[in-house]
């Protein structure tokens, strides 16, 4: 399952090394803008302890964590929208993605440039949203033009309610709303989704401060951050990326114990990874044996029939029914023998939803 979250910012809000951290990659990183001109994209692995105990468990000769991908988007510049900078290009690889994470500079360091001379976290953010609603007002507009009069001639009910879905996306952009807070029903949704617009898209703002704030967990300029996303409920991650971009070149015990000894409990990477999974709308689950112990990711609601085609389409297309156990049960009992003894391996059908945790082995005939 290919999905992408892209990291977006001004220029020298700390967005490429960030990216660095994230896939341990060492891509450039400059102290002007532009330095990141393709987007890069890096494939993270979901940090997960349940794996690691499955691993241990059964010994498998390969273990497979789950994943997904990160894309480091070139910094976007006030008129990208009008192709400012490299502005359309940029405004391009972000429809490209399933969710947005927003870097936003929280530190003061005079030995770093900023575009608009000052650290200003909310200016920062509105130029970025100003550019994305911008952008999809565009395409709405152009959209608009080709159907708006056989809308108002015809009864055809489908041009009626794109029509009316659009207008009412257009009067939200006017508004300075981004399309993700509007209520749109599940019809309303089907009929915008191909038009991939930025702003409906699910947001993350990452507030990169220095070492000695991401150990307080705050300082004046996240706060001011926290209050902007509550309007719109999206989560803040507040870290340093430099930190994390050094943490990323060390041995996980030696991560830990530094962690540790400067009093943080979590690295801000793997909140970072652990939200944008849930706010992708993701759940995991897993499959086991001698062979392999394997993560996979699902989206939340899929059903049994359609987990199995994540695995290979002949599972899906041949499905007879789920042998599932649950993690935490597998994990108190520690022996799948004791956990049938004890009623808790279940046999469901392809309608069975499956939940996060669930252990399965597809029975199926092709």
């Amino acid at each position: 399952m290919a999905l992408k979250a892209g990291i977006v910012g001004l220029p020298n809000v700390g967005k490429s090394t960030l990216f660095n951290a994230i896939t341990k990659k060492h891509i450039l990183a400059a102290n002007y803008p532009f330095a990141t001109i393709d987007p890069n994209v890096g494939v993270v692995t979901v940090p997960d302890s349940r794996l690691t105990f499955l691993e241990n468990l059964y010994l498998p000769k390969n273990t497979v964590p789950t994943s997904f991908e990160f894309t480091d988007i070139a910094g976007l510049v006030e008129g990208a929208s009008k192709g400012e900078g490299l502005g359309n290009k940029f405004l391009s690889h972000i429809r490209e993605v399933d969710s947005i994470v927003e870097v936003v500079r929280c530190f003061i360091d005079e030995n770093i440039i900023h575009v608009s001379g000052k650290v200003d976290p909310i200016k920062d953010i509105e130029i970025i949203n100003v550019e994305l609603i911008l952008s999809d007002l565009e395409i709405i507009e152009n959209r608009l033009s080709k159907i708006e009069k056989k809308a108002q001639t015809t009864k055809e009910k489908e041009t009626i309610a794109e029509y009316e879905v659009l207008k009412k996306c257009q009067q939200a952009l006017l508004d300075n709303i981004p399309i993700r807070r509007l209520d749109l029903d599940e019809e309303e949704k089907l009929i915008i989704k191909n038009f991939n617009f930025i702003t409906a898209k699910p947001i993350i703002y990452v507030a990169n401060v220095n070492e000695e704030d991401a150990v307080v967990g705050k300082n004046e300029f996240t706060s001011q951050v926290e209050e902007y996303a509550a309007k719109e409920n999206a989560s803040v991650i507040v870290m340093c990326a430099k930190l994390e971009s050094e943490l990323a070149e060390l041995e996980e015990t030696d991560k830990k114990a530094f962690l540790k000894e400067i009093g943080i409990s979590y690295s801000g990477l793997d909140k970072l990874i652990f939200a944008t999974y849930d706010l992708l709308g993701l759940q995991t689950f897993f499959t086991v044996g001698k062979d392999e112990c394997r993560a996979w990711t699902f989206k939340k609601g899929t059903n049994a029939k359609k987990a199995a085609g994540l695995i290979h389409s002949d599972i899906e297309r041949g499905f007879i029914k789920a042998e599932i156990m649950k993690y935490n049960d597998l994990e108190e009992l520690k022996d799948e023998k004791k956990v049938q003894e004890a009623g808790k391996l279940y046999l469901e059908g392809k309608d069975y939803i499956m939940q996060d945790g669930d252990i399965v082995y597809f029975r199926f005939n092709v």
